[in-house]
This record gives C-alpha cells, structure tokens and sequence, in this order.
C-alpha cells in the first residue's frame, strides 16, 4: 500500500466530507426560513440523494477512462459552485427554487466519492485494500464529527449563509491541492487501453446497467446486501435524533453529544479496526457475520429501556454498520476486472443513495405512526431477511474463496 498517496486521497476527501458536513444541521433551518413545510425538507433531502445516484456511477465510470485526478477536479469544483449558490439562496436572493437547484448540483458533485474509493483501489493490492477502504470510511467520521458543530458555530456568529461559503472556499483549497498534490493513480497506458475499449467497461447509471450488474454471481448479491445494509442503518440514523426527543427528551446538545460518540466509534472501527480484522477473516464469513449481529444491534436500538443501554448497544451498532460499509466496497472491488472497479463502486454508491432518498420518509412514518420501537424493528427485519440471503449467496461462494487465495492483481476468473 503506497502509504503517501493513500494519505493525500484521504485528506483531499476529509476536506470535502467536512465542508458538506457544515451544511447538514443548517438545513431545516433554510426550509422553516422560507415558511415551507417539513415534507419540502424531506425533499430537500431526497434531491441531493437521488442526483448523488445518478451521479456516482457516471463519475466513476469516466474516472475508469479519464483517470481519478481530472473527474476529482471537475467533480470539486461543481461542489464550489453547489456551495456557492447555496449560500446566495440563504442571503441575497431568498429563493427556494435557488437552494433545491444548489443541492442538486451539490449531489451530482457529491458522487466523487465512489472516484475516491477506485483511486485508493489503484494504489492499495487486494490484502490491504479493506484497510485503505476503511480509512475512507474513518475519514467520513472524522468530517461527521467536527463538520455540523462547526457549522452551527458560524451560523451563530455570522448568519446562516456564511457555512455554505466557508464550504466553498474549502472546495477551493481541495481543487488546489488536487491539482498541485494529488497524482494520478492510472497510468497513461491503462487510461488509453480504457477509453479504446480494452476489456469490458464498468457500468453507467441506467437501468439496463444495474439489471446487468445484479445478474452477475456474487457481485450481484454483494448489491442486494448492500442495498439491505444501507436501507436498515440508514432509517434508524436518520430518525435517531426525533427517537432520542421522544423517548429520552434529550436536548439538541444532548443529542449532539450522543451522535458524537456514535462519530468516534465509527473512526475506530472503520480507520482501526476493519482493515485488521479482514486481513484475518474470510470475507463470505465477515459479512455473515456482521449481518446478523447488526440484525441484533436493531432489535437493542429499538428496545434499549434506558440512554446509557442504547448508547452500549452502539457499539455493536457502530462495529457490524462499519464493518460492512467497508466490506461490502472492498470484497466488491475485488470481485470485477480492474477497468470496471470506478463504475461498479460508483453503481454501489448510487444504491447506497437510493437507500438514503428512502429510508427518511420510511423511517419518520414509521416512527410516528407506531413509536419509538418501530424503526428498530423494522430495521431488524430487513437485517434478518438479509442474512437469510447472505447465508445462502455469498457465505461459502467459490469466488469468495478464490478471493483469499488468488494473485493480488489477478482479477476473478469466475465473472
């Protein structure tokens, strides 16, 4: 593992996570500063999830043939204008029409991270590239941990635009230091191979390409699992904050301070703990195994009588969601040829965003229909039906065997 370049990708994507990490708690605040309903914030939402679907796999893709750096380069400062426009929306102009068009622009950009993860790709072999994943996923902590109480800071000082700005200008401080620092991960002959069709291109957003990929043996389960993951951990984070009002009374700081211990354990297990624990264990049976204890964790987030119960029960939360994000992008970036590694992880991010546009709505209507228990539960049983799958697609699949044994460069030979 090139411990320099892996080094640069990650502070390039920390800045990139912590500028839009500044914007997040601001965000219903810009919906109630137009007097417009919390279904318009859900919205909100949803628009920059589903342009990050679209955007991902394409990003990823033209990455496969252009190389990481210039689609880094454009992906950012499409970011810079997403921000910038943003910011003018809260401020100058007051337009709602104007912040929805901001985050759609901003989502599009925001699909960098599946070039991000093919970059640490290139420069990790197969034996570490579940650390250097991992450390990505770490990274997405650390933004996630300093990022929204930033934010809140300045809105204070200044005014509620001034984050968007200040994320724009550290848009521009990462295009600088791609474009001074960051070395491209490809080589000239291996973009050109690419762009003359040599091999099999990865896959563009559309739907005939996701059909296609979901088709595909062990691949194509890695997807659906995914999918699953994403969908459960997805719900109960994003109504953990209306849970812990409703059945603790926490306090907006209170919660704050919970969110930032479930940030912590997060960059232990992804920045410490999955890179060790896959150099040791199959991956079929990594995966199994998270899978079900996440099913469990789902049950105790749901049930937890007391606030110091469901902040222990975070932990395993904390260790199988982890693991699994990492997992499921690593084993799949082993599991296709070399050429398809940007669009198949940019098609598992636009999965992930799929998952995310959905999992809010499904999670506040649950939540406020059947109470505090439902999200957990629900989550639970999409956790125990996943694992029913796992158990009988990846757990003990040949190409997960040929994985551990197989040349770091060789590529599957069962696709």
């Amino acid at each position: 593992m090139n411990g320099k370049l892996v080094f640069s990708i990650l502070l390039v994507v920390f800045i990139d996570l912590f500028g839009l990490s500044l914007i997040i708690p601001l965000l219903p605040g810009y919906v109630k500063m137009f007097g417009a309903a919390e279904t318009t914030g859900g919205l909100l939402f949803a628009a920059y999830a589903v342009m990050q679907m679209i955007g991902a796999p394409v990003l990823g893709r033209l990455s496969d043939q252009y190389g990481r750096r210039p689609i880094l380069i454009f992906s950012i400062a499409g970011t810079a204008v997403g921000f910038i426009l943003m910011g003018l929306s809260t401020s100058y102009l007051k337009s709602l029409e104007l912040l929805f068009f901001a985050r759609i622009i901003a989502g599009i950009s925001g699909g960098n991270l599946s070039v991000a993860q093919a970059y640490i790709s290139d420069v990790t072999d197969a034996k570490n590239r579940a650390k250097g994943l991992g450390l990505i996923g770490a990274t997405f902590g650390l933004g996630f941990i300093f990022g929204p109480a930033t934010g809140g800071i300045l809105a204070d000082l200044v005014d509620v635009s001034f984050p968007s700005y200040v994320a724009a200008g550290l848009c521009v401080f990462n295009l600088l230091l791609v474009l001074f620092w960051l070395p491209e991960s490809l080589s000239s002959m291996e973009r050109a191979a690419r762009r003359l069709g040599a091999g099999k291109p990865g896959p563009i957003f559309s739907l005939e390409a996701l059909t296609s990929a979901l088709r595909r043996p062990f691949v194509g389960s890695l997807l659906i699992t995914r999918a699953g993951v994403t969908l459960a951990g997805g719900l109960v984070q994003t109504v953990s904050g209306f849970y812990m009002i409703k059945k603790f009374e926490l306090t907006p700081s209170q919660i704050a301070y919970v969110l930032t211990y479930v940030g912590v354990l997060s960059v232990i297990v992804q920045g410490f703990l999955a890179g060790r624990i896959n150099a040791r264990v199959r991956e079929d049976v990594l995966i199994t195994a998270c899978v079900g204890l996440m099913a469990l964790s789902m049950v105790g987030w749901a049930l937890a009588p007391t606030l110091l119960l469901f902040n222990l029960n975070q932990i395993p939360m904390a260790l199988s969601f982890g693991l699994l994000t990492t997992l499921m992008s690593s084993t799949l970036s082993k599991s296709v040829r070399p050429q398809e590694i940007g669009g198949m992880l940019g098609l598992g991010t636009s999965i992930d965003s799929a998952m995310r546009a959905v999992s809010p709505i499904i999670g506040g209507f649950i939540l406020e229909t059947y109470g505090t228990a439902a999200p957990g539960g629900f989550g639970a049983i999409v956790m125990l039906i996943s694992f029913g799958y796992v158990f009988t697609t990846i757990y003990n699949h040949p190409l997960a065997l040929q994985l551990r044994t197989a040349p770091a460069a060789a590529g599957p030979t069962l696709e």
